[in-house]
């Protein structure tokens, strides 16, 4: 059926190195701060205060049952990666393994959840740099601090410093990937010695009675936080889709995506014992800063300061990291033919999709100005999840249909590793609240009617067999 039609995996390779199209600048450095640009922010700096209320102290199991889960998908990107190094990630990888219809699914989901996920990062920057601003008695209007509906008693209009940093990050990525790789650069480094200087201070104020009881929720606690803060780690996949701009592909891809994840599990799992060690978990209700709390729990104001920065420049890498992503998604789908061409268009000077990454830009900067925090995280989570789930999924498929593929880096243990990977997926997933379902159940029957009514058709095996 012209439905699971599939595109030739040699064709995309080459096409991928075609004058005129993305510049080749990314090294293994680059990608690895990339990875840890994209997972360091709203997760560590805002999250952990939310798990800590749903597993207590155990949150630090939490994150190492998300880190697995993540770990598992990360070996099966790092494969495909290596081995087909075309923009658009998992939707490119799925249109060579399991067919249109399914890789234009898979799409539509990322664009919901790298669009969401600028969005809901840009919301937690707004309440940071809001924090800084009070500091040196500065106030914006009430109306323009946050969505409509987002404080409860208070009437707002527009969360205008979300907006703002999305249109600042959007003209940022319009210009050049190498002129925001170093930007990224600059501002991961400075919010890693946050963190290292939050556990240096912390470690010193840490009460082990604050760690009893350590699980007061059971294995329940401990697995919902884990599907919460599943959020922390969402990034690491976002270095795929830089995999059409990177020098050498098959060494510095599986670097850079395993690279990042390992480094920012550690330092989650660090961060949340120390934080619990200091703070009674129950502390944490109603609070948008939890790591800034600790410190001044301990006595310790003058670091507290130090982390609001960090987390303004960690949430920043984020939003910057995960619009990129989102944008090399755009321009792989509009090649392919199933958007929109000017999606796909380069800027002749910046060698940039510009167009894509403006659309990208106005819209999700307006969604963060207009829709509350709370309403976006879990569809990202159940977003992300899905996706993980069918690269590695595909995996599976591509080792049977193209054993002769030349793979820089293979995936352990295949089918077990895949296959533990969607176990794990699945089981987060189960934890997310019915809502969160209806609402992505929702997307994914709007994607449908856009792909027949509008993509099929366009697609270019479509014409091509016409």
């Amino acid at each position: 059926m012209s439905i699971f039609r599939t595109k030739n995996l040699d064709d995309m390779v080459a096409a991928s190195k075609a004058p005129g199209g993305l510049s080749k600048v990314l090294g293994p450095f680059d990608l690895i701060l990339m990875g840890i640009g994209a997972i360091v922010g709203t997760g560590i700096f805002v999250l952990t205060g939310t798990g800590a209320l749903t597993a207590g102290p155990a949150l630090t199991i939490s994150f190492i049952v998300a880190a697995i889960a993540c770990g598992f998908a990360a070996l099966c990107y790092a494969e495909f990666a290596s081995s087909v190094p075309v923009a658009g990630s998992i939707y490119t990888y799925s249109y060579a393994t399991l067919g249109e219809l399914v890789a234009w699914m898979i799409g539509w989901d990322l664009l919901l959840e790298y669009g969401l996920a600028t969005s809901a990062v840009s919301v937690g920057w707004s309440g940071y740099f809001q924090s800084l601003m009070a500091g040196f008695g500065l106030k914006l209007p009430v109306e323009l601090t946050a969505a409509p509906g987002a404080l409860p008693g208070v009437a707002t209009w527009f969360n205008l410093p979300a907006l703002l940093i999305m249109l600042a990050l959007t003209a940022m990525l319009s210009l050049g990937v190498r002129e925001s790789a170093r930007v990224n650069n600059v501002m991961v480094a400075i919010k890693i010695g946050v963190v290292l200087l939050f556990i240096a201070v912390g470690a010193g104020h840490v009460k082990p009675e604050n760690w009893q009881p350590y699980a007061p929720f059971g294995v329940t606690g401990i697995m919902s936080a884990a599907a919460l803060v599943f959020f922390a780690f969402i990034g690491f996949d976002a270095v795929t889709s830089a995999a059409e701009e990177v020098k050498r592909p098959e060494r510095d891809l599986p670097i850079g995506i395993i690279g990042s994840l390992a480094a920012c599990a550690v330092l989650y799992v660090i961060v949340s014992a120390i934080m619990t060690g200091i703070v009674p978990y129950k502390e944490f209700l109603g609070v948008d800063h939890p790591v800034s709390l600790a410190l001044k729990y301990a006595g310790e104001n003058w670091v507290a300061g130090f982390v609001d920065l960090g987390a303004i420049l960690g949430m920043t890498t984020v939003i910057l990291v995960m619009a990129y992503g989102q944008t090399r998604i755009i321009f792989a789908m509009s090649r392919d033919g199933l958007l929109p061409k000017k999606l796909s268009a380069i800027h002749p000077k910046h060698h940039t999709p510009f167009f894509a990454t403006w659309v990208v830009g106005l819209l999700f900067g307006l969604i963060a100005a207009l829709v509350p925090l709370n309403v976006l995280t879990e569809l990202i989570n159940i977003g992300t999840l899905a996706a993980f789930s069918l690269v590695s999924v595909a995996v599976i498929i591509l080792r049977k249909k193209r054993p002769d593929l030349h793979r820089a880096f293979r995936c352990p243990g295949v089918p077990v590793v895949p296959a533990l990977a969607v176990i794990m997926c699945v089981v987060l997933m189960s934890f997310l609240t019915l809502f969160t379902w209806i609402a992505f159940g929702i997307w994914l029957v709007i994607g449908l009617v856009v792909y027949f009514g509008y993509a099929r058709q366009r697609s270019l095996l479509h014409v091509a067999a016409a």
